[in-house]
């Protein structure tokens, strides 16, 4: 798996190369600019959401009340480590919705890359096809929703885990590698998608390969440490290192 992430994050260097080559930039920048305004509105709501459902759900179960009359040092600071690792894996939680909402808005551009990436590097076109590409966005939309339902339901049960002091604290590492490999698909099926493979055939193939969705993933989440620049290029990137990381695997 480890060589698998590693060829993942060499196809974002990959990508940035055939990009600049090949002047693809109209599509990188217009959906990337929706992205970031989409990101930037929804993570402001999302963390101020976060710490007020933290700070709600303290207040009921008693838990400030509780650390005072007790006044130990240690177990106020494992109670606060515990509300800061709550409040990351609400905040991964918020960030997959909005994820997958952005996939379903942008399952066209996303699809139309993919394409475009792989007539590039094959040397041919592939005949434009309106039905195709509806065909595509509705395979994009059922995987965006299917792969939302099962994160959602890992999420939980990390966020109740999150509550537990010492084992809570690596959750936020957990949700994070659950929330770049998932990512990571929704990029991948697009080339399965165009290759044939049945969306059952698609979960099987990528789940063997494991290490490239969630290396897409990882790179796409890193991205974003390098605001505004980083959040515009991430998400044509990771659809374009996708399509590259898959071409030479056996898709028929």
């Amino acid at each position: 798996m480890l060589k698998e992430i590693i060829i993942s994050i060499q196809s974002y260097l990959k990508a940035h190369q055939f990009i600049s080559k090949h002047r693809l930039w109209k599509w990188i920048i217009i959906p990337g600019i929706l992205y970031m305004v989409l990101f930037c509105i929804g993570m402001y709501f999302f963390w101020t959401s976060a710490d007020n459902a933290v700070a709600r759900l303290s207040e009921v179960i008693g838990i400030d009340k509780w650390l005072h009359h007790k006044q130990n040092a240690f177990l106020s600071f494992l109670f606060m480590m515990g509300g800061i690792m709550v409040r990351l894996i609400l905040i991964f939680f918020y960030f997959s919705l909005f994820k997958y909402l952005f996939l379903i808005i942008g399952s066209p551009v996303f699809a139309y890359l993919s394409q475009r990436t792989e007539s590039i590097i094959e040397g041919k076109e592939f005949p434009f096809s309106f039905p195709q590409l509806m065909k595509d966005m509705a395979r994009g939309i059922r995987v965006a929703l299917r792969n939302s339902l099962w994160q959602t339901v890992y999420t939980t049960s990390i966020l109740i885990l999150s509550f537990f002091p010492l084992i809570g604290w690596i959750t936020p590492v957990i949700s994070m590698f659950v929330e770049c490999y998932y990512y990571g698909f929704s990029m991948l099926d697009y080339s399965c998608e165009r290759h044939g493979l049945s969306p059952s055939a698609s979960f099987a193939f990528i789940g063997k390969r494991r290490g490239l969705a969630i290396g897409n993933g990882l790179v796409f989440y890193l991205m974003h440490f390098l605001p505004f620049v980083g959040w515009v290029l991430a998400p044509s990137y990771a659809v374009i290192a996708a399509t590259i990381s898959l071409y030479h695997q056996n898709l028929e």
